[in-house]
C-alpha cells in the first residue's frame, strides 16, 4: 500500500523516483543527528534551535522518502509538507505524529517567514519529536545504510 500511495504522489509531480544511494542515506541521516545536536545548544536562540530541529525532522523525513527510491519534486510548491506527509508511508509514522510535524512545519514557516517568535513549548516539541523521529529511522533505514549501491 505505501508504494501505491507514493506512486500516486509522482503521478500528480509531487515525487519524482531516484535512485537509491546508501552514501546519500547515511549523509542526510548524518545531517539529522548533527542538526539535533545543535538544536539541543542552550547557547543558540530559541528561533536557531527550532530551525536546526526541524532541520532534523525534515532530513529524516527526506531519508525515508530515499529508502524507499523517491524524493520530492522541489519545482512545486509544498515541498516540505509532501515529505512530512509521506513518513506515514515510508516510516510507518502515525497520522497523529504527521499532524503534530505539520503544526511544527507551519510555526517554522512563520518563524522564517514572518518573524514570529517561537515559544519554549513549540521549540520542546520540535526537539522531542525530532529525537523520536531519528530514533525510529536509524532502526528502520539501519540496514539500508550498508548496501552497497553504486
Amino acid at each position: 500500500m505505501p508504494e501505491q500511495e507514493l506512486n500516486n504522489l509522482a503521478r500528480i509531480g509531487q515525487l519524482d523516483k531516484v535512485p537509491f544511494s546508501a552514501d546519500l542515506l547515511r549523509k542526510m541521516l548524518a545531517t539529522a543527528r548533527t542538526r539535533l545536536q545543535d538544536a539541543q545548544r542552550t547557547d543558540n536562540s530559541t528561533e536557531t534551535r527550532f530551525d536546526c530541529a526541524y532541520t532534523a525532522i525534515r532530513a529524516v523525513a527526506d531519508a525515508g522518502l530515499l529508502a524507499h527510491g523517491w524524493r520530492t519534486s522541489t519545482s512545486k510548491p509544498g515541498h516540505h509538507q509532501t515529505t512530512i506527509g509521506c513518513l506515514v508511508h515510508t516510516l510507518g509514522v502515525s497520522p497523529a505524529t504527521v499532524r503534530v510535524l505539520d503544526a511544527l512545519r507551519k510555526q517554522r514557516n512563520l518563524s522564517d517567514y514572518d518573524g514570529e517568535l517561537v515559544t519554549d513549548q513549540a521549540l520542546h516539541e520540535c526537539l522531542q519529536q525530532a529525537a523520536t523521529l531519528l530514533q525510529l529511522a536509524e532502526q528502520q533505514l539501519q540496514p539500508l545504510t550498508n548496501k552497497n549501491t553504486p
